[in-house]
């Protein structure tokens, strides 16, 4: 069985390759732009009240848990700085982006078992996941490379729970980091999703791929 890493390897060292490139200036075509944001935006597949449904959305890696307050202290600093006038805000945000998460000294900190994404619409994905957490996620890079995930969904939403929830905050926020802050006050209606992975396949047109079951979870080595 071919391991997991392959998926890694793609949908977050590509990542991060293309994020230090733009910090550093490097230029990228159009091209490598868009196709960098098909490990970002899978599609999610739900079925519950509203039938079955796949919605696009954007995801991220998180911190381990061990490493998720003290991340996003790091980054409600840095978005406490935004004034509108400031053109380095972004750049400036895409180095803490690669301190805390992209880095090759940060990928120890990366917790590979989970994936964050917001609910923006609050419509099909949003009611069938709050019945069946069962999730899918579809990822596809034309022409060839695409992956399945399969795995459950957490809600965390502050106007439900009434608390602070950590996730909900941390995902709103490393959204922030880098494109202009709508404001923190948005976040509370902007509810998160953790998928938390069970199985990934390798749906790829290629020999090792058409559905292939990947070894996970990866042995700590491979991370």
């Amino acid at each position: 069985m071919q391991s997991a890493k392959k998926f890694f390897e793609w949908a977050f060292d590509s990542r991060a390759e293309t994020v230090m490139k733009i910090y550093r200036g490097e230029q990228l075509s159009m091209e490598k732009m868009f196709l960098s944001f098909c490990s970002h935006e899978p599609a999610f597949v739900s079925n519950g009240p509203a039938g079955l449904n796949a919605s696009v959305k954007g995801v991220g890696f998180l911190p381990k848990d061990e490493y998720l307050e003290e991340t996003l202290e790091v980054y409600l600093k840095h978005i406490r700085t935004f004034d509108p006038e400031d053109k380095t805000y972004s750049q400036r945000g895409l180095g803490i982006l690669i301190e805390q998460m992209y880095g090759e000294q940060a990928r120890k900190r990366v917790d590979f078992t989970k994936i964050g994404s917001l609910e923006l619409a609050k419509k099909q994905s949003w009611e069938n996941y709050r019945v069946n957490p069962e999730a899918a996620l579809i990822f596809h890079q034309p022409p060839m490379i695409s992956y399945k995930l399969k795995g459950t969904v957490e809600i965390y939403d502050e106007t439900v729970s009434g608390k602070t929830e950590l996730y909900q905050q941390f995902i709103n926020a490393q959204h922030d980091m880098y494109h202009t802050p709508g404001g923190m006050a948005l976040w509370k209606d902007q509810p998160a999703y953790i998928f938390r992975i069970r199985k990934i396949y390798n749906n790829s047109a290629a020999r090792d791929g058409f559905g292939a079951q990947m070894e996970y979870p990866l042995a700590e080595e491979n991370v």
